[in-house]
C-alpha cells in the first residue's frame, strides 16, 4: 500500500509539474495539408528513401532510395535532374534469400551519400546483404557511378532498418554500425588511410542503436594545440545499473580525429575512446528520457558556442510525450576533460558492478587527445602513449558524470506527438536578439515549428507534409535558401521555413510570434523579415513576449442575413489559432452558452426559432492571451433581417443576396445533422405531450382498480386501527440496516445511507490527467478508487 502512494504521488507531481512547463506547447496554428503550397516529388523508382544530401554549391537535392540515387533541382524539387540506378546483382539476391532473408530487402538500399567536392560523391549501399561503397561523378546533368564497389564491412548496415550513423572528413570515412550479418558486432570505424575501430567489449558498446555522428573542429584558434573530435550518439544497454529488465540509456561517445591506435595495447583500436551519459530529464521528479532519436548540430563560426539538439524518448510507460533537450559544447567538454572514470569492480558470486574510480589516474590523461601538454613529455602521438595509459583507457571508457542539458531540463515537451527528425535554425529578430527555431518532423507526417525563450515553450504551428500519415525519415535544411526537405518513404517534400503571408491580419502575425515574420504597416502585410533590407522603422514584431498592442483595430465587412421566422440559422465562425477562444455579442451584449436559444460550438453558432427579438448585429470575436494580456479580433460580423414568407420576389432576391455575402441558413445550407436536431425536437414535444396523458390516465385507472381491491380484500384498516397501520408502515420504508440506524430515528433515509456508504471509505477521487487530444494542459480527469474493506488501491489510466 505504502509503494503504491509513493508512486501515485510522484505520477501527481509529474503532472503537475509538466503541467507549469508545458502551458504553450499546444501548436498555435495547425496547417492542413494542401497540394499548393508544398513542392513534391513523387516518381516511379522512388522508394524506401532513407538519405537526402543538399548541395547548395551546385544546387542540388540528392536522394537516396532502393535501387537508386535521384538528383533535383534544390530550387524546385518536382524537377528532377538527373537519376542513377545501383542494383544488387542476381548472384547477391539469390545469396541472400538462401540465408533467410526476404526478396524486398535482398536488394540495394542507398543509405549514405556523402560529398567528397563538388564533382564527387561517396555512395554506400545494403547490396542485398553485403554491403558496398562506390564513388559517384557528377558532371553538369549526369551522375554515374565509377563501378568500382568495395566490400563495405563496418562502414555500411547490412540490414536496411538497422540504425547507424557516419561522417566523411578529410579523405577518411567514419561509419558506426554492425560489422556482421547477425548485427552482433557494433563498430564505430575509420576506413580509408588509417583504420581504427572500437574493441568488441560490451564495455565499450553494449546492443548500440547509433543515431548519429557530426565533427566539431576543436583545433582551430585552440591556445592547448588541441585536436578535432567526432562526436557519436547512441542508445545502448546500461552496463553501470542494476535493474530487473535491460535498461537503456543515452549515450554522447568522443573519439580524437588524429587518433592512430596503440603501438602494443590497442593496436588499430580507439585510443581515445570514452562514453557517458546523455541525460535529459525532469530533474526534481529524477523522470528520465532516456532513448534518443535524432541529434542535430547546430554550428556557429565559433565552435565553443555550437550546440547539439536531441529529440528524446522514454523506454517505459504510456506518458507518450516526446522532448528535446540542448547541450553546449563546454558542458560536453568539462565531463570529458575534467570528469572521473567509471570502472568494473568484482563483488560475490563473480558479479561485475561498476563504480566511480577513486584510484590514481595516469598521467597524460587516458582518452585525451595528443595536444601540447602531451608533446610536452614526449609524447607527439597516440602511438607514443605509454602502456599504462592505454591499458586504463580500454578498461574505463566510461564516465562517472553525465552530460546536463542546458538549463537542466528539456526545452521542449510536447505530447501526444513522437518526433522522429530535427534541425535547427538560429534567426536573428527585429529586436536584435537570436532565436534558435527547431523544425521538428513527426511519426504522422507533420512539421513543427518551435522554440523555447527564457524558459517558456512555444510552438508556432504544425504543418502536415503528406496527404496519407507517413512517418518523417529525414529532414535537410539549407539556411542559404531559406527551404526544408522532408523525406518520408515514398516521397520527398520542399516548403519554405516560413509561409509568413498566412497571416492576413497584424494581430494574427504579431501573435505567431514566428521570428521569420513581421508585420509591414506600409505594405499591410505579413512579410518574411530576411527580405525587408531597407528601413525596417515601419515593421513590428514580437517574439518574446507577442504583444499585439502597436496593431490597429481591423474594421470586418458586415454580413446581411435575411431570415424567415421559426427557422434555425447557422452563422460561421472560427477562431484564429488553436490558442484564441470566441465569443459572440448580440447588439454589443456578450452572449452566454447556457442559453438554450443558442447552440455555441467551434465551428460557429445556432439560433433556433429565430422570433423578431433575434433580429440585430452579431459580431464574432477571436480572444487570445499572451503574457498575462489578452489581445481580441473581429472575425465575423453578421446583421440578421426578418422576411416574409409569403414574398416569393424577396424570397428570391434574397437567395440571391445570401449566395452573395456568403452567409448561411439552415433553410438553404445548415448540416443535416442541425435539421434532423430541429425535427426531432419538434416530434420529441409531441411525444412528451402523448405519453404525459397516457400516463396520466393509467395512474387514475391503476388508482380506482386499487382502492376497489382493497375494500374487496378487507386491507384498509378501520380508523381506530389506522395509527398502528402507519406505524409498521413507517419502519417497513426504512433503507439500511440497523447497524446504520441512528439513534432516535428508526432508520436511515437514502441520502442518509449515501453519505454513511462514502464514508466508509467507497468513494471517486479525481486525477488530474493528460488529454487524448495532443493537447499539453491537463484537462481530462480519471480517477482512483479506494475499496474500503479490502484496503487496495486501483489506479486508473492516467495518461493518453
Amino acid at each position: 500500500m505504502g509503494r503504491t502512494a509513493v508512486v501515485i504521488y510522484l505520477v501527481l507531481q509529474l503532472m503537475q509539474e509538466t503541467e507549469a512547463s508545458v502551458v504553450n506547447c499546444i501548436p498555435r496554428k495547425t496547417v492542413k495539408y494542401q497540394t499548393g503550397n508544398i513542392k513534391t516529388f513523387m516518381k516511379q523508382g522512388l522508394s524506401n528513401v532513407s538519405t537526402l544530401l543538399v548541395s547548395e554549391e551546385t544546387d542540388t537535392l540528392f536522394v537516396g532510395g532502393r535501387d537508386a540515387v535521384f538528383a533535383l533541382d534544390l530550387n524546385n524539387i518536382s524537377r528532377e535532374i538527373a537519376r542513377e540506378y545501383w542494383f544488387a546483382t542476381q548472384e547477391r539476391q539469390l545469396e541472400c534469400i538462401q540465408r533467410g532473408k526476404d526478396k524486398i530487402r535482398c536488394q540495394n538500399y542507398i543509405l549514405f551519400l556523402h560529398k567528397i567536392n563538388d564533382s564527387n560523391l561517396y555512395v554506400c549501399g545494403t547490396n542485398a546483404y553485403h554491403p558496398a561503397c562506390d564513388h559517384m561523378v557528377i558532371h553538369r546533368t549526369n551522375i554515374s557511378l565509377q563501378g568500382k564497389a568495395e566490400d563495405s564491412r563496418g562502414k555500411c548496415p547490412f540490414e536496411p532498418t538497422l540504425k547507424y550513423a557516419s561522417v566523411f572528413v578529410d579523405g577518411e570515412f567514419y561509419s558506426a554500425t554492425s560489422n556482421n550479418f547477425l548485427g552482433t558486432e557494433p563498430i564505430i570505424l575509420r576506413s580509408m588511410r588509417n583504420p581504427v575501430r572500437t574493441e568488441f567489449k560490451t564495455s565499450w558498446l553494449n546492443e548500440p542503436s547509433f543515431v548519429n555522428m557530426e565533427i566539431v573542429q576543436e583545433s582551430e584558434s585552440n591556445p592547448n594545440g588541441d585536436d578535432d573530435k567526432i562526436y557519436v550518439f547512441f542508445t545502448e544497454t546500461a552496463v553501470e545499473f542494476e535493474f530487473y529488465d535491460k535498461l537503456l540509456v543515452s549515450r554522447i561517445a568522443r573519439i580524437c580525429k588524429g587518433d592512430l591506435g596503440g603501438k602494443r595495447i590497442l593496436q588499430r583500436r580507439w585510443t581515445s575512446f570514452l562514453k557517458s551519459r546523455l541525460s535529459c530529464s525532469i530533474p526534481e521528479l529524477h523522470f528520465h528520457f532516456n532513448i534518443i532519436q535524432d541529434i542535430f548540430l547546430l554550428r556557429r563560426t565559433d565552435w565553443q558556442d555550437s550546440v547539439f539538439y536531441g529529440i528524446f524518448s522514454q523506454q517505459w510507460g504510456r506518458l507518450d510525450i516526446s522532448a528535446v533537450c540542448a547541450y553546449s559544447m563546454k558542458n560536453i567538454q568539462e565531463v570529458f576533460s575534467k570528469g572521473n572514470y567509471k570502472g568494473p569492480v568484482t563483488v560475490e558470486h563473480s558479479h561485475v558492478k561498476w563504480v566511480v574510480y577513486r584510484g590514481e589516474v595516469p598521467v597524460p590523461r587516458p582518452g585525451a587527445c595528443i595536444d601540447n601538454f602531451a608533446r610536452s613529455f614526449g609524447y607527439n602521438t597516440s602511438s607514443d602513449l605509454p602502456d599504462k595509459v592505454l591499458q586504463f583507457v580500454r578498461d574505463h571508457p566510461l564516465m562517472d558524470n553525465s552530460v546536463n542539458p542546458i538549463g537542466n531540463r528539456p526545452v521542449l515537451l510536447k505530447r501526444g506527438s513522437n518526433y522522429t527528425r530535427i534541425v535547427v535554425d538560429r534567426v536573428t529578430g527585429l529586436d536584435k536578439q537570436t532565436y534558435d527555431v527547431m523544425f521538428l518532423g513527426t511519426a504522422d507526417g507533420y512539421l513543427h515549428k518551435a522554440f523555447n525563450w527564457d524558459g517558456e515553450m512555444f510552438i508556432v504551428e504544425e504543418l502536415q507534409l503528406f496527404l496519407s500519415p507517413e512517418p518523417v525519415q529525414s529532414l535537410q535544411l539549407s539556411s542559404k535558401k531559406g527551404m526544408l526537405y522532408v523525406g518520408s518513404q515514398s516521397q520527398v517534400v520542399q516548403l519554405p521555413v516560413s509561409e509568413c503571408r498566412q497571416y492576413k491580419y497584424c494581430l494574427d502575425c504579431i501573435l505567431a510570434r514566428d521570428p521569420y515574420c513581421a508585420w509591414s504597416q506600409s505594405s499591410n502585410e505579413c512579410v518574411l523579415l530576411a527580405n525587408q533590407t531597407g528601413d525596417r522603422k515601419n515593421l513590428i514584431q514580437s517574439v518574446k513576449y507577442g504583444d499585439a498592442s502597436s496593431c490597429l483595430s481591423v474594421e470586418n465587412n458586415v454580413r446581411k442575413f435575411l431570415f424567415t421566422l421559426g427557422n434555425n440559422v447557422h452563422l460561421k465562425c472560427v477562431p484564429l489559432s488553436n490558442l484564441a477562444s470566441v465569443v459572440w455579442k448580440f447588439n454589443g451584449s456578450r452572449l452566454q452558452a447556457e442559453d438554450s436559444k443558442y447552440l455555441l460550438y467551434d465551428g460557429g453558432i445556432v439560433i433556433f426559432n429565430v422570433t423578431m427579438d433575434e433580429a440585430g448585429f452579431y459580431d464574432c470575436l477571436s480572444i487570445e492571451k499572451t503574457k498575462g494580456k489578452e489581445f481580441l479580433i473581429t472575425v465575423a460580423s453578421y446583421a440578421l433581417y426578418a422576411r416574409q414568407k409569403t414574398d416569393n420576389a424577396n424570397v428570391n432576391a434574397t437567395t440571391n443576396a445570401l449566395n452573395e455575402t456568403a452567409a448561411v441558413s439552415v433553410k438553404s445550407s445548415v448540416p443535416t445533422l442541425l435539421k434532423e436536431a430541429a425535427k426531432q425536437k419538434s416530434m420529441d414535444n409531441q411525444k412528451e405531450k402523448l405519453v404525459l396523458k397516457l400516463l396520466a390516465a393509467g395512474f387514475a385507472l391503476l388508482f380506482s382498480f386499487l382502492l376497489v381491491w382493497n375494500f374487496y380484500k378487507g386491507h384498509l384498516s378501520v380508523p381506530w386501527k389506522r395509527r398502528e397501520t402507519g406505524s409498521r408502515t413507517a419502519n417497513a420504508d426504512c433503507l439500511g440496516s440497523p447497524g446504520l440506524a441512528t439513534e432516535g430515528s428508526g432508520c436511515v433515509r437514502k441520502s442518509s445511507a449515501t453519505r454513511a456508504n462514502l464514508s466508509s471509505g467507497n468513494e471517486s477521487i479525481p486525477l488530474v490527467s493528460f488529454s487524448s487530444e495532443g493537447k499539453c494542459s491537463p484537462d481530462a480527469q480519471h480517477s482512483a478508487s479506494f475499496t474500503g474493506s479490502s484496503g487496495s488501491l486501483q489506479l486508473a489510466e492516467l495518461f493518453g
